[in-house]
């Protein structure tokens, strides 16, 4: 791993304009289930496709009992090895920024500025019609108490998480913003996807095509490892820990 963790830092050092691309494996270790693991949430759960949320009582009450049974492990997490070295990559220029597919917000709390969240953000609540925006702690604690689903104290409208849920369209102003990083980057590096969502899945792609050095650090294999210019399939921890240590030597 060290010859392919010496490379990564040497790309890094040399690009201007690299861009990190994070998943859900960039957090587990910050005690964050990953939830299509066999013992993530959808081993037991069935996720609440928007539309069913939209058109049932009954699935907006399982959405709200599925997001609060999840809420406190969201909130307990800090920021792991990995997301304060992407912060500090961004803060020396190292990085331009990190499009990620979590919710979690650790990317912020570690310090890192320039983040393009595509599923959106589960630290929030968002009425669904008049947009008003809530802490999720706060809405959660309701939920908990009334076990029924909350509406907007401003218009009644649903209030869900401000992520995006199955069946859910991607932020368009979000999307486009990530594709044009991929596009402008000379080196993008993913960290613990498993890059089978889409259409996230096609930034990778979408760099490489437009000329852009490859790296995929992630726990287990991907679709898209034959178009990696470097795979390294361990802990991401560990991963960037050994890139830092090359860095720190130059």
């Amino acid at each position: 791993m060290s010859e392919q963790t010496e490379l990564i830092a040497r790309w890094l050092r040399e690009s201007p304009n690299a861009v990190a691309f994070t998943g859900a494996g960039i957090s587990t270790e910050s005690g964050i289930p990953d939830f299509r693991s066999p013992g993530g949430v959808w081993a037991t759960s069935q996720p609440v496709y928007f539309a069913d949320f939209l058109q049932s009582a009954d699935a907006r009450l399982e959405y709200w009992r599925q997001k609060a049974a999840l809420h406190d492990d969201m909130v307990r997490a800090q920021p792991n090895v990995a997301h304060r070295a992407l912060a500090q990559w961004e803060s020396s220029g190292n990085l331009r920024g990190v499009i990620t597919q979590n919710i979690d917000g650790l990317h912020q709390q570690a310090g890192s500025r320039q983040i393009l969240e595509l599923h959106g953000t589960a630290r929030e609540v968002s009425c669904l019609d008049c947009g008003e925006r809530f802490d999720a702690n706060e809405m959660v604690r309701d939920f908990l108490q009334s076990q029924s689903a909350p509406n907007c104290p401003h218009c009644h409208g649903y209030l869900k998480h401000a992520t995006i849920s199955f069946g859910q369209s991607l932020p368009e102003e979000v999307l486009s913003e990530a594709v044009l990083w991929a596009r402008q980057t000379d080196f993008f590096l993913v960290f613990g996807s498993s890059l089978v969502v889409e259409p996230a899945a096609s930034l990778p792609r979408l760099a490489k095509e437009a000329g852009a050095r490859l790296a995929i650090i992630n726990r287990d294999a991907t679709p898209l490892d034959s178009l990696a210019d470097v795979t390294v399939n361990s802990g991401i921890g560990t991963v960037i820990s050994s890139i830092e240590r090359s860095l720190a030597s130059h």
